[in-house]
C-alpha cells in the first residue's frame, strides 16, 4: 500500500518577490482578450504570448540552463504557473512540453534528443503533444494497440491516437506505442518522440459541442521514423508514462481552470451580497483552498523525487469534481438568464458547456478512482 502524505510547500528563495515580479511583467505584457478565454486558460493558444513569456524566463524553469533552461526549483516553477492561470493568460501553446515532454526528455531521453528540442521548448516556441489514448481505449492506456516495429531503417508506425489536445499546433508528439510483438497490456509498450510533419501522419480536428477545436484524432499510416525517436528504454513505456501523469494530474490547472467564474461572482456580488451568494462564495473559497494546499503537497512530493501517484490522482479527481459543480453551484443560485451579456453571464455558459470536458484530462474518473483505492489498499 503506497498511502497518502502531505509534504511541505518550501520553494527556495523570495516568493512573494517571484509573484509581484511576474505580476509586474503581466500588466504590460498579458493579452487582454475575452474574458470567457480566461476561464480555462491552459486551452488558449496565442504563440507571441507563448514566446514572450520564455523570452522572460518563466517556460523552462527547471531545466538546465545548458539546453536553455533557468535551471529553478520545481516549485518556483508551481508559483509561476499558479499566478499565471489565476491571471488567465494565454498559455496553451506551450503548456504541454513546458508541464510534462520537457521534463521527461530531460530524464529519460538522449543526449541528442535533449539538444535537438529542449532549447525549443525553454523559448516557448517548441508544442508537444501527448499520444495516449485511442479509440476502444479511452483512459486505458494497457490498451494500446498502436505498434512501432523495428526496422533496419527505424520505427514503423501504424495505428490511431485520439482526443489529442493541441496535435493541430504541435510540433512533436511524445505517444505511447506497443513496440513487442505479442505482448499484453502494460508489458512490452515504449515511447517514440515523433515529429508530426513525418510523411504518413494525418490530423483531423475533433470539434466539441461549442465550436472549439481542442481535440484531434491522429493516424500513423505506415510511418517510418529513425532509431533515435526511441524515448528511455525499449518496454520501459508504461513506467515512464505513469511518471508523466504524475506530472499532468495534479498541478493548480486543477482547481483554477474555473477560476474567473468566482472571480466574477465576487465582483457581481458587490459588498453586501445576498446571503446564499455569500454562503457560496464562502464555500467555494474553502474549497480551492484546500485543494491548492494539496496540490501544493503533491508538488513538493515531486519536487523530492518521490512518486505522488496516489495524492496526483487525489488532486485530480477532487479538483475536477470542483471545477465542474462550480457552474451549476452558481446557476443554481444566481438570476443570470442564458443570455446575460455581462461577464458573469458569459463564463457561466462558457463553462456549463465546457466543465464535462474536464474529468477527461490525464484519465477519466473510473480509471483515477481505481488508481487511488489501490494505492490506498481498498482494493
Amino acid at each position: 500500500m503506497q498511502g497518502f502524505a502531505l509534504y511541505p510547500f518550501d520553494p527556495p528563495g523570495d516568493v512573494a518577490a517571484l509573484r509581484a515580479e511576474l505580476r509586474a511583467w503581466l500588466a504590460v505584457n498579458q493579452p487582454q482578450g475575452d474574458i470567457v478565454a480566461r476561464a480555462n486558460c491552459w486551452a488558449s493558444f496565442d504563440a507571441d504570448f507563448s514566446r514572450a513569456l520564455g523570452a522572460a524566463g518563466y517556460v523552462g524553469m527547471t531545466l538546465p540552463k545548458q539546453y536553455g533552461g533557468g535551471d529553478r526549483h520545481p516549485l518556483e516553477r508551481y508559483v509561476v504557473i499558479e499566478e499565471l492561470l489565476a491571471a488567465g493568460a494565454p498559455v496553451g501553446a506551450h503548456w504541454i512540453a513546458d508541464r510534462q515532454t520537457g521534463p521527461l526528455i530531460l530524464r529519460y531521453g538522449s543526449e541528442d534528443q535533449r539538444q535537438r528540442y529542449l532549447p525549443g521548448i525553454a523559448k516557448g516556441e517548441l508544442y508537444a503533444c501527448i499520444g495516449l489514448s485511442e479509440p476502444g481505449a479511452g483512459s486505458d492506456l494497457a490498451a494500446v494497440r498502436t505498434t512501432a516495429r523495428e526496422t533496419a531503417e527505424g520505427w514503423r508506425i501504424n495505428g490511431q491516437k485520439i482526443w489529442t489536445t493541441g496535435a493541430h499546433f504541435s510540433h512533436i508528439m511524445l505517444a505511447l506505442v506497443r513496440t513487442e510483438e505479442g505482448s499484453e497490456r502494460n508489458a512490452g509498450l515504449s515511447q517514440l518522440l515523433i515529429d508530426l510533419d513525418t510523411p504518413g501522419i494525418t490530423i483531423r480536428p475533433i470539434i466539441d459541442m461549442a465550436g472549439n477545436h481542442d481535440f484531434n484524432e491522429v493516424f500513423f499510416d505506415d510511418v517510418l521514423v529513425p532509431h533515435g525517436t526511441l524515448v528511455g528504454m525499449r518496454g520501459q513505456g508504461w513506467q515512464q508514462v505513469t511518471a508523466e501523469l504524475g506530472l499532468e494530474r495534479s498541478g493548480p490547472e486543477r482547481y483554477l481552470s474555473s477560476q474567473a467564474l468566482l472571480a466574477a461572482l465576487i465582483d457581481a456580488a458587490g459588498a453586501e451580497p445576498d446571503p446564499a451568494v455569500a454562503v457560496l462564495i464562502g464555500e467555494l473559497t474553502a474549497e480551492m483552498w484546500t485543494l491548492r494546499q494539496l496540490s501544493m503537497s503533491t508538488a513538493a512530493k515531486l519536487a523530492a523525487g518521490e512518486d505522488p501517484m496516489v495524492e496526483a490522482s487525489v488532486v485530480k479527481e477532487l479538483g475536477n469534481a470542483f471545477e465542474q459543480d462550480m457552474p451549476r453551484r452558481v446557476q443554481a443560485i444566481v438570476d443570470c438568464p442564458w443570455g446575460d451579456p455581462g461577464d458573469l453571464g458569459r463564463l457561466l455558459r462558457a463553462l456549463l458547456i465546457a466543465s464535462p470536458s474536464f474529468s477527461l484530462r490525464g484519465g477519466t474518473r473510473e480509471v483515477i478512482r481505481g488508481i487511488i483505492a489501490r494505492g490506498l489498499g481498498l482494493r
